[in-house]
């Protein structure tokens, strides 16, 4: 079954012409013919407004259900969602990015990420039958995530899997050594800004060059952010967010508007307004800074002042 918005537009004003021919493609719905709209019937109620609006200027509008005869009909229907052809069009971006990270920068590759992430997102959002093409995309995907975290990440944390983050006390923490991978970036920096402010005022910081090989962890250190670290990805959630959650500081709103961008910057996810300020800033302080000592100093008033921001508790 599907649900058809039947539509005859009002011809002025020509504003709600045009925000309701955006609306049917935002919603990925597709036509039998002029003025005529079609949608899984689960989805029925997205043409509720756009009906509504529709009369309230003068026009006509009428949502009913259709149901096909056969299977050779049902299947004509279903070939109009066909979206085979945004995928392999979405494909070729993703291409295109992995063809020239070799030649980008830490920043602008992780930014053409994100929005090839987000554009699937987009995409998967208006496949309501989806396969394989959605499969295969996701399965590129993350295929072009492992190629930047190797360009850019030796070592990042592949995440553990979903399960209760055990609520630890932070005084059998203290004057800790933390160790982490060198040149740290958001959610290491963010991690080690809310090691020293809110867990560990005296921790003092390693930076491993490969955890993984070469340059594992100290005896006795606290690891954060990277394969087998006590502290790493879990689920969906990134490591400044298990650090959080760990040390029961995840309440806070101050700290979860920033655990939002950081989440954001690190595995991409939902856009959030300081994501890019944050971004911008802290690459340049990588820039200045050689010595991760004094990068995560100046990374930690960026944090400081992202804190105290009026706002920051709403």
């Amino acid at each position: 079954m599907w649900s058809v918005l039947f539509l005859t537009l009002p011809t002025q004003p020509s504003a709600v012409r045009l925000r309701v021919w955006r609306a049917l493609k935002t919603l990925g719905c597709v036509s039998l013919r002029d003025g005529v709209h079609v949608l899984p019937e689960s989805q029925a109620a997205l043409f509720d407004p756009l009906a509504t609006e529709v009369l309230a200027h003068g026009g006509q509008a009428s949502v009913l259900e259709l149901a096909t005869r056969d299977e050779a009909r049902r299947a004509e229907v279903l070939a109009l969602f066909d979206r085979s052809e945004a995928y392999r069009r979405w494909r070729t971006e993703a291409q295109a990015l992995a063809a020239a990270l070799p030649a980008l920068d830490e920043t602008e590759a992780r930014r053409r990420w994100r929005g090839t992430a987000e554009a699937l997102q987009t995409l998967r959002r208006i496949d309501y039958y989806p396969g394989a093409a959605a499969q295969q995309a996701q399965a590129e995907l993350d295929a072009l995530r492992q190629a930047l975290a190797a360009r850019f990440s030796r070592g990042e944390p592949v995440a553990q899997a979903p399960h209760g983050i055990a609520r630890l006390d932070p005084r059998k923490f203290q004057g800790k050594r933390w160790a982490t991978r060198a040149r740290p970036w958001v959610d290491r920096l963010a991690c080690a800004w809310l090691i020293r402010r809110f867990i560990d005022p005296e921790a003092r910081f390693v930076w491993l060059a490969d955890p993984a090989g070469s340059t594992p962890a100290p005896r006795g250190a606290v690891g954060f952010d990277y394969d087998g670290a006590r502290f790493t990805h879990v689920g969906a959630r990134v490591s400044f967010e298990v650090l959080a959650a760990s040390f029961s500081l995840d309440a806070d709103p101050r700290l979860q508007r920033i655990a939002r961008a950081v989440h954001f910057l690190d595995i991409g996810g939902i856009p959030v307004p300081e994501a890019a300020g944050l971004e911008a800033v802290l690459a340049g302080l990588r820039e200045v800074h050689a010595d991760d000592d004094q990068l995560v100093l100046a990374a930690s008033a960026v944090f400081d002042a992202l804190h105290a921001a009026p706002g920051a508790s709403a």
